[in-house]
Protein backbone atom coordinates (compact mmCIF):
# COMPACT_ATOMS: atom_id res chain seq x y z
CA UNK A 1 0.00 0.00 0.00
CA UNK A 2 0.88 3.38 -0.70
CA UNK A 3 1.68 5.78 2.60
CA UNK A 4 2.08 9.13 2.76
CA UNK A 5 5.80 8.67 3.76
CA UNK A 6 6.34 6.90 0.27
CA UNK A 7 5.03 10.43 -1.20
CA UNK A 8 7.67 12.03 1.50
CA UNK A 9 10.28 9.91 -0.06
CA UNK A 10 9.72 10.12 -3.63
CA UNK A 11 9.88 14.05 -3.24
CA UNK A 12 12.99 13.66 -1.43
CA UNK A 13 14.66 11.75 -4.06
CA UNK A 14 13.39 14.40 -6.58
CA UNK A 15 15.44 17.14 -4.14
CA UNK A 16 18.48 14.87 -3.89
CA UNK A 17 18.37 14.66 -7.79
CA UNK A 18 18.01 18.46 -8.31
CA UNK A 19 21.13 18.88 -5.55
CA UNK A 20 23.57 16.53 -7.65
CA UNK A 21 22.35 18.07 -10.88
CA UNK A 22 23.61 21.60 -9.75
CA UNK A 23 26.63 20.25 -8.25
CA UNK A 24 27.31 18.64 -11.60
CA UNK A 25 27.33 21.79 -13.22
CA UNK A 26 28.99 23.78 -11.36
CA UNK A 27 31.78 20.73 -11.79
CA UNK A 28 31.47 21.36 -15.01
CA UNK A 29 31.69 25.10 -14.56
CA UNK A 30 35.28 25.36 -13.60
CA UNK A 31 36.63 23.10 -16.60
CA UNK A 32 37.03 26.07 -19.53
CA UNK A 33 38.71 28.00 -16.57
CA UNK A 34 41.53 25.54 -16.34
CA UNK A 35 41.62 24.84 -20.00
CA UNK A 36 42.29 28.88 -20.67
CA UNK A 37 45.10 28.92 -18.81
CA UNK A 38 47.17 26.22 -20.62
CA UNK A 39 45.82 27.17 -24.26
CA UNK A 40 48.00 27.11 -27.03
CA UNK A 41 47.32 28.69 -30.13
CA UNK A 42 47.34 25.90 -32.13
CA UNK A 43 44.84 24.18 -30.30
CA UNK A 44 42.82 26.89 -29.99
CA UNK A 45 40.30 26.35 -31.87
CA UNK A 46 39.67 22.53 -30.25
CA UNK A 47 39.95 24.77 -26.76
CA UNK A 48 37.08 26.80 -28.07
CA UNK A 49 34.76 23.97 -29.16
CA UNK A 50 35.32 22.33 -26.43
CA UNK A 51 34.31 24.93 -24.16
CA UNK A 52 31.02 25.22 -26.13
CA UNK A 53 30.28 21.78 -25.94
CA UNK A 54 30.97 21.74 -21.70
CA UNK A 55 28.34 25.40 -21.65
CA UNK A 56 26.23 22.90 -23.57
CA UNK A 57 25.75 20.50 -20.91
CA UNK A 58 26.19 22.80 -17.99
CA UNK A 59 22.80 24.50 -19.40
CA UNK A 60 21.45 21.17 -19.90
CA UNK A 61 22.61 20.02 -16.40
CA UNK A 62 21.38 23.48 -14.41
CA UNK A 63 17.61 23.21 -17.20
CA UNK A 64 17.03 19.25 -15.51
CA UNK A 65 17.92 20.44 -12.16
CA UNK A 66 15.08 23.20 -12.28
CA UNK A 67 12.72 20.71 -13.82
CA UNK A 68 13.63 18.69 -10.79
CA UNK A 69 12.84 21.38 -8.15
CA UNK A 70 10.10 22.26 -10.04
CA UNK A 71 8.60 19.27 -9.61
CA UNK A 72 9.10 18.50 -5.84
CA UNK A 73 7.40 21.78 -5.36
CA UNK A 74 4.58 20.66 -7.36
CA UNK A 75 4.38 17.09 -5.58
CA UNK A 76 4.46 18.99 -2.08
CA UNK A 77 1.96 21.40 -3.04
CA UNK A 78 -0.09 18.57 -4.30
CA UNK A 79 0.04 16.74 -1.21
CA UNK A 80 -1.34 20.05 0.45
CA UNK A 81 1.43 21.40 1.91
CA UNK A 82 2.39 25.13 1.85
CA UNK A 83 5.02 25.76 -0.84
CA UNK A 84 6.61 29.32 -0.87
CA UNK A 85 6.86 30.22 -4.70
CA UNK A 86 8.92 32.92 -4.12
CA UNK A 87 11.98 30.75 -3.01
CA UNK A 88 11.89 29.48 -6.29
CA UNK A 89 13.90 31.08 -9.54
CA UNK A 90 11.49 33.70 -11.82
CA UNK A 91 13.30 32.00 -15.06
CA UNK A 92 12.69 28.44 -14.31
CA UNK A 93 9.75 28.04 -12.19
CA UNK A 94 6.59 27.69 -13.78
CA UNK A 95 3.71 28.75 -11.76
CA UNK A 96 -0.39 28.01 -11.91
CA UNK A 97 -1.78 31.46 -12.79
CA UNK A 98 -5.05 32.08 -11.01
CA UNK A 99 -7.58 31.83 -13.36
CA UNK A 100 -10.41 35.25 -12.65
CA UNK A 101 -13.85 34.07 -12.91
CA UNK A 102 -15.94 36.51 -14.74
CA UNK A 103 -18.77 38.31 -12.87
CA UNK A 104 -22.15 36.65 -14.21
CA UNK A 105 -26.18 37.28 -13.60
CA UNK A 106 -28.35 34.95 -13.45
CA UNK A 107 -29.94 36.10 -16.56
CA UNK A 108 -26.81 36.78 -18.70
CA UNK A 109 -26.03 33.32 -17.93
CA UNK A 110 -29.33 32.17 -18.82
CA UNK A 111 -29.40 33.41 -22.22
CA UNK A 112 -26.11 32.20 -22.72
CA UNK A 113 -27.40 28.35 -22.23
CA UNK A 114 -30.91 29.44 -24.12
CA UNK A 115 -29.28 27.86 -27.01
CA UNK A 116 -27.92 24.15 -25.71
CA UNK A 117 -30.91 21.21 -25.44
CA UNK A 118 -29.05 19.19 -22.87
CA UNK A 119 -32.17 16.93 -23.26
CA UNK A 120 -30.84 15.31 -26.53
CA UNK A 121 -27.62 14.41 -24.41
CA UNK A 122 -25.47 15.50 -27.28
CA UNK A 123 -22.02 15.27 -25.75
CA UNK A 124 -20.27 16.72 -29.03
CA UNK A 125 -22.42 20.05 -29.27
CA UNK A 126 -22.22 20.32 -25.11
CA UNK A 127 -18.51 20.59 -24.97
CA UNK A 128 -17.84 22.82 -28.12
CA UNK A 129 -20.73 25.07 -27.21
CA UNK A 130 -19.98 25.50 -23.59
CA UNK A 131 -15.83 25.99 -24.51
CA UNK A 132 -17.00 28.93 -26.52
CA UNK A 133 -18.93 30.46 -23.99
CA UNK A 134 -15.90 30.38 -21.47
CA UNK A 135 -14.02 31.83 -24.54
CA UNK A 136 -16.17 34.37 -24.41
CA UNK A 137 -16.03 34.90 -20.81
CA UNK A 138 -20.26 34.27 -20.10
CA UNK A 139 -18.96 31.04 -18.38
CA UNK A 140 -16.96 30.67 -15.81
CA UNK A 141 -16.57 27.52 -14.10
CA UNK A 142 -17.08 25.08 -17.08
CA UNK A 143 -13.79 23.07 -16.72
CA UNK A 144 -12.28 25.05 -14.21
CA UNK A 145 -10.84 22.30 -12.33
CA UNK A 146 -8.60 21.55 -15.66
CA UNK A 147 -7.05 25.07 -15.69
CA UNK A 148 -6.99 26.10 -12.39
CA UNK A 149 -7.27 25.40 -8.66
CA UNK A 150 -10.58 26.21 -8.39
CA UNK A 151 -9.45 27.50 -4.47
CA UNK A 152 -8.15 24.25 -3.05
CA UNK A 153 -4.84 24.11 -1.89
CA UNK A 154 -3.59 22.36 -4.98
CA UNK A 155 -2.62 24.18 -7.98
CA UNK A 156 -3.38 20.45 -10.11
CA UNK A 157 -6.45 19.02 -8.38
CA UNK A 158 -6.70 16.72 -10.93
CA UNK A 159 -3.52 15.10 -10.63
CA UNK A 160 -4.01 11.67 -9.21
CA UNK A 161 -1.42 10.42 -6.45
CA UNK A 162 -1.70 7.35 -4.34
CA UNK A 163 -3.79 8.14 -1.05
CA UNK A 164 -3.62 5.48 1.90
CA UNK A 165 -6.99 5.48 4.33
CA UNK A 166 -5.15 6.95 6.65
CA UNK A 167 -3.80 10.48 5.00
CA UNK A 168 -7.03 10.10 3.51
CA UNK A 169 -8.89 10.52 6.88
CA UNK A 170 -6.14 12.86 7.88
CA UNK A 171 -6.80 15.19 5.32
CA UNK A 172 -10.52 15.62 5.51
CA UNK A 173 -10.05 16.48 9.13
CA UNK A 174 -11.88 12.92 10.00
CA UNK A 175 -14.55 12.98 7.70
CA UNK A 176 -13.87 11.03 4.78
CA UNK A 177 -12.79 6.88 5.46
CA UNK A 178 -13.18 4.20 4.39
CA UNK A 179 -16.55 3.57 6.71
CA UNK A 180 -18.15 6.72 5.66
CA UNK A 181 -17.59 6.20 2.13
CA UNK A 182 -19.31 2.53 2.76
CA UNK A 183 -15.64 0.83 1.51
CA UNK A 184 -14.81 -0.66 4.48
CA UNK A 185 -16.75 -1.73 7.78
CA UNK A 186 -19.77 0.54 7.45
CA UNK A 187 -22.90 -0.28 9.74
CA UNK A 188 -25.13 -1.00 6.93
CA UNK A 189 -22.90 -3.11 4.62
CA UNK A 190 -23.67 -6.63 3.25
CA UNK A 191 -20.91 -9.09 4.17
CA UNK A 192 -20.99 -12.50 2.69
CA UNK A 193 -22.83 -14.07 5.51
CA UNK A 194 -25.72 -11.86 4.82
CA UNK A 195 -25.49 -13.27 1.46
CA UNK A 196 -25.25 -16.83 2.77
CA UNK A 197 -27.91 -16.57 5.41
CA UNK A 198 -30.38 -14.49 2.08
CA UNK A 199 -29.59 -17.51 0.28
CA UNK A 200 -30.70 -20.30 2.91
CA UNK A 201 -33.77 -18.19 4.01
CA UNK A 202 -35.39 -18.14 0.23
CA UNK A 203 -34.06 -21.90 -0.32
CA UNK A 204 -35.49 -23.40 3.07
CA UNK A 205 -38.44 -20.62 2.37
CA UNK A 206 -39.52 -22.15 -0.89
CA UNK A 207 -38.98 -25.42 0.30
CA UNK A 208 -41.65 -25.15 2.72
CA UNK A 209 -43.80 -22.79 0.59
CA UNK A 210 -43.91 -26.17 -2.17
CA UNK A 211 -44.53 -28.74 0.88
CA UNK A 212 -47.59 -26.68 1.63
CA UNK A 213 -48.82 -25.90 -1.50
CA UNK A 214 -48.75 -30.09 -2.15
CA UNK A 215 -50.10 -31.18 1.01
CA UNK A 216 -52.98 -28.60 1.56
CA UNK A 217 -54.09 -27.10 -2.48
CA UNK A 218 -56.32 -28.95 -4.69
CA UNK A 219 -54.47 -31.38 -7.12
CA UNK A 220 -54.78 -28.84 -10.06
CA UNK A 221 -53.34 -25.51 -8.10
CA UNK A 222 -50.82 -27.38 -5.06
CA UNK A 223 -47.95 -28.61 -7.77
CA UNK A 224 -47.89 -24.95 -9.96
CA UNK A 225 -47.62 -23.48 -6.80
CA UNK A 226 -44.64 -26.03 -6.00
CA UNK A 227 -43.03 -25.86 -9.29
CA UNK A 228 -43.39 -22.01 -9.35
CA UNK A 229 -41.28 -22.39 -5.39
CA UNK A 230 -38.78 -24.53 -6.64
CA UNK A 231 -38.08 -21.74 -9.60
CA UNK A 232 -37.43 -18.82 -6.60
CA UNK A 233 -34.11 -20.07 -5.74
CA UNK A 234 -33.19 -20.73 -9.17
CA UNK A 235 -33.96 -16.95 -10.02
CA UNK A 236 -32.50 -15.81 -7.03
CA UNK A 237 -29.22 -16.71 -7.12
CA UNK A 238 -29.29 -15.87 -11.13
CA UNK A 239 -30.17 -12.39 -9.95
CA UNK A 240 -27.04 -12.34 -7.01
CA UNK A 241 -24.39 -13.88 -9.90
CA UNK A 242 -25.20 -11.14 -12.60
CA UNK A 243 -26.26 -8.17 -10.48
CA UNK A 244 -25.30 -8.91 -6.93
CA UNK A 245 -26.41 -5.01 -6.35
CA UNK A 246 -29.75 -5.32 -6.03
CA UNK A 247 -30.01 -7.92 -3.83
CA UNK A 248 -26.81 -6.15 -1.55
CA UNK A 249 -29.24 -3.07 -1.80
CA UNK A 250 -32.33 -5.21 -0.77
CA UNK A 251 -30.84 -6.34 2.14
CA UNK A 252 -29.03 -3.42 3.02
CA UNK A 253 -32.52 -1.89 3.43
CA UNK A 254 -33.98 -4.42 5.44
CA UNK A 255 -30.89 -3.80 7.83
CA UNK A 256 -30.65 -0.33 7.83
CA UNK A 257 -32.59 2.34 9.63
CA UNK A 258 -35.18 4.04 7.89
CA UNK A 259 -34.95 7.68 7.33
CA UNK A 260 -37.68 10.33 7.21
CA UNK A 261 -38.82 10.92 3.72
CA UNK A 262 -37.47 14.95 3.87
CA UNK A 263 -34.12 13.37 5.20
CA UNK A 264 -33.89 10.89 2.30
CA UNK A 265 -34.70 13.63 -0.34
CA UNK A 266 -31.98 15.99 1.36
CA UNK A 267 -29.42 13.21 1.00
CA UNK A 268 -30.48 12.31 -2.48
CA UNK A 269 -30.06 16.01 -3.54
CA UNK A 270 -26.85 16.01 -1.82
CA UNK A 271 -25.67 13.01 -3.56
CA UNK A 272 -26.60 14.58 -6.72
CA UNK A 273 -25.47 17.96 -6.34
CA UNK A 274 -22.01 16.42 -5.75
CA UNK A 275 -21.83 14.77 -8.96
CA UNK A 276 -23.34 17.52 -11.08
CA UNK A 277 -20.63 20.45 -8.85
CA UNK A 278 -17.59 17.95 -9.49
CA UNK A 279 -18.75 16.83 -13.39
CA UNK A 280 -19.56 20.45 -14.51
CA UNK A 281 -15.77 21.48 -13.07
CA UNK A 282 -14.30 18.53 -15.22
CA UNK A 283 -15.47 19.39 -18.09
CA UNK A 284 -17.74 16.31 -18.86
CA UNK A 285 -20.97 16.53 -20.78
CA UNK A 286 -24.33 15.18 -19.46
CA UNK A 287 -25.73 11.97 -20.95
CA UNK A 288 -29.22 11.89 -18.78
CA UNK A 289 -31.23 14.00 -15.98
CA UNK A 290 -34.27 12.28 -15.11
CA UNK A 291 -36.23 11.26 -11.94
CA UNK A 292 -36.17 8.97 -9.26
CA UNK A 293 -39.18 7.21 -7.28
CA UNK A 294 -38.48 10.23 -4.59
CA UNK A 295 -39.02 12.90 -8.04
CA UNK A 296 -35.43 14.54 -7.49
CA UNK A 297 -33.20 14.48 -11.08
CA UNK A 298 -30.84 12.41 -10.96
CA UNK A 299 -27.71 13.30 -13.30
CA UNK A 300 -25.63 11.07 -15.71
CA UNK A 301 -22.13 12.23 -17.36
CA UNK A 302 -20.52 10.88 -20.00
CA UNK A 303 -17.36 9.38 -19.02
CA UNK A 304 -15.68 11.37 -21.97
CA UNK A 305 -15.73 14.49 -23.36
CA UNK A 306 -16.36 12.49 -26.96
CA UNK A 307 -19.33 11.10 -25.45
CA UNK A 308 -20.65 7.48 -25.27
CA UNK A 309 -18.06 5.32 -25.05
CA UNK A 310 -19.94 1.94 -25.39
CA UNK A 311 -20.39 2.68 -28.78
CA UNK A 312 -17.11 1.65 -30.14
CA UNK A 313 -15.84 -1.69 -29.04
CA UNK A 314 -12.62 -0.82 -28.96
CA UNK A 315 -12.69 2.77 -27.43
CA UNK A 316 -10.58 2.92 -24.29
CA UNK A 317 -10.04 5.65 -21.45
CA UNK A 318 -7.00 7.22 -21.19
CA UNK A 319 -5.52 7.88 -17.76
CA UNK A 320 -6.73 11.32 -17.10
CA UNK A 321 -10.15 10.15 -18.15
CA UNK A 322 -10.13 8.04 -15.71
CA UNK A 323 -8.98 10.12 -13.17
CA UNK A 324 -11.73 12.57 -13.74
CA UNK A 325 -14.19 9.73 -13.71
CA UNK A 326 -12.87 8.60 -10.11
CA UNK A 327 -13.61 12.59 -8.62
CA UNK A 328 -16.90 12.20 -10.05
CA UNK A 329 -18.06 8.98 -9.35
CA UNK A 330 -16.61 9.53 -5.47
CA UNK A 331 -18.49 13.39 -5.03
CA UNK A 332 -21.88 12.09 -4.67
CA UNK A 333 -20.50 9.73 -1.79
CA UNK A 334 -18.27 12.41 -0.20
CA UNK A 335 -21.53 15.38 -0.43
CA UNK A 336 -23.30 12.75 1.89
CA UNK A 337 -20.98 12.07 4.50
CA UNK A 338 -20.22 16.13 4.98
CA UNK A 339 -23.81 16.16 5.89
CA UNK A 340 -24.91 12.92 7.06
CA UNK A 341 -21.45 11.55 8.47
CA UNK A 342 -22.08 8.42 6.23
CA UNK A 343 -22.94 7.95 2.41
CA UNK A 344 -25.76 4.86 1.51
CA UNK A 345 -25.92 5.39 -2.09
CA UNK A 346 -22.27 5.13 -3.24
CA UNK A 347 -22.78 1.36 -4.57
CA UNK A 348 -23.85 1.58 -7.51
CA UNK A 349 -21.44 4.46 -8.30
CA UNK A 350 -18.24 2.39 -7.00
CA UNK A 351 -19.74 -0.63 -9.81
CA UNK A 352 -19.90 1.98 -12.21
CA UNK A 353 -15.88 3.21 -11.27
CA UNK A 354 -14.85 -0.45 -11.45
CA UNK A 355 -16.31 -1.42 -14.77
CA UNK A 356 -14.46 1.79 -16.51
CA UNK A 357 -11.23 1.50 -14.88
CA UNK A 358 -11.29 -2.22 -16.63
CA UNK A 359 -11.42 -0.32 -19.72
CA UNK A 360 -8.68 1.97 -19.15
CA UNK A 361 -5.90 1.93 -22.08
CA UNK A 362 -3.16 1.26 -18.76
CA UNK A 363 -3.88 -1.86 -16.65
CA UNK A 364 -4.56 -0.51 -13.14
CA UNK A 365 -4.38 -3.71 -10.50
CA UNK A 366 -6.00 -3.98 -7.85
CA UNK A 367 -3.61 -1.59 -5.46
CA UNK A 368 -4.14 1.31 -7.93
CA UNK A 369 -7.84 1.03 -7.97
CA UNK A 370 -7.51 1.40 -4.40
CA UNK A 371 -5.32 4.56 -4.51
CA UNK A 372 -7.30 6.25 -7.50
CA UNK A 373 -10.47 5.97 -5.70
CA UNK A 374 -9.16 7.62 -2.61
CA UNK A 375 -7.46 9.95 -4.00
CA UNK A 376 -10.81 10.65 -6.22
CA UNK A 377 -13.12 11.02 -2.56
CA UNK A 378 -9.98 13.40 -1.43
CA UNK A 379 -9.95 15.58 -4.72
CA UNK A 380 -13.95 15.43 -4.85
CA UNK A 381 -13.94 16.53 -1.05
CA UNK A 382 -11.41 19.63 -1.76
CA UNK A 383 -13.46 20.88 -4.59
CA UNK A 384 -16.91 20.83 -2.99
CA UNK A 385 -15.49 22.70 -0.08
CA UNK A 386 -13.86 24.90 -1.82
CA UNK A 387 -17.12 25.76 -3.57
CA UNK A 388 -19.12 24.98 -0.91
CA UNK A 389 -21.29 28.25 -1.52
CA UNK A 390 -21.89 27.06 -4.94
CA UNK A 391 -22.46 23.26 -3.77
CA UNK A 392 -25.23 24.50 -1.56
CA UNK A 393 -26.55 26.86 -4.19
CA UNK A 394 -26.86 23.46 -6.41
CA UNK A 395 -28.77 21.59 -3.48
CA UNK A 396 -31.51 23.95 -3.50
CA UNK A 397 -31.90 23.93 -6.89
CA UNK A 398 -31.83 20.07 -6.65
CA UNK A 399 -34.33 20.47 -4.07
CA UNK A 400 -36.89 22.40 -6.01
CA UNK A 401 -36.57 20.14 -9.30
CA UNK A 402 -34.35 22.64 -11.52
CA UNK A 403 -33.58 22.10 -14.95
CA UNK A 404 -29.91 21.22 -16.33
CA UNK A 405 -29.77 25.11 -17.43
CA UNK A 406 -31.39 26.55 -14.10
CA UNK A 407 -28.24 24.13 -12.15
CA UNK A 408 -25.86 25.76 -14.50
CA UNK A 409 -27.36 28.66 -13.49
CA UNK A 410 -27.22 28.18 -10.09
CA UNK A 411 -23.38 27.85 -10.27
CA UNK A 412 -22.58 30.44 -12.67
CA UNK A 413 -24.03 33.41 -11.25
CA UNK A 414 -23.59 35.45 -8.27
CA UNK A 415 -27.42 35.91 -8.13
CA UNK A 416 -30.02 33.95 -6.38
CA UNK A 417 -32.49 34.58 -8.62
CA UNK A 418 -33.50 30.95 -10.59
CA UNK A 419 -36.50 30.38 -12.98
CA UNK A 420 -38.65 27.81 -13.37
Amino acid sequence: MHTNSCKMAKTTSILSVAALLSSSAMAFNTTPTRSLSYRSSGGSVKTLLKMVAEQDEIAKLRAAAAKAREEARQLEKAMGKNVDDSATSGSTTTTTAKKSTPVLSAESVRESLSSINFETGNAEIQVSTLDSLVTESKLGLWKAALTSSVNTKSPSPLRPYPVSLGFLEQRTGGKITGKSLGIIGGENDVSLDDFKYATLGVVLGSSILGVLALAFLPPNIGPTICYIAALVPILFLGVGSSAPGIIAGAIASLKGTKEEKSEQEDRVCRHEAGHFLCGYLCGLPIKGYSTNDLGVSCVEFYPSTSGDITTSVKRELSSEEIAIMSVVAMSGSVAEVLKFGVARGGANDLLELDGLMRRSSEFIGAQKQQDLTRWGALAAYNIITAKNDKFEKLVNAFKDRKSVSECIVALESTTTTISN
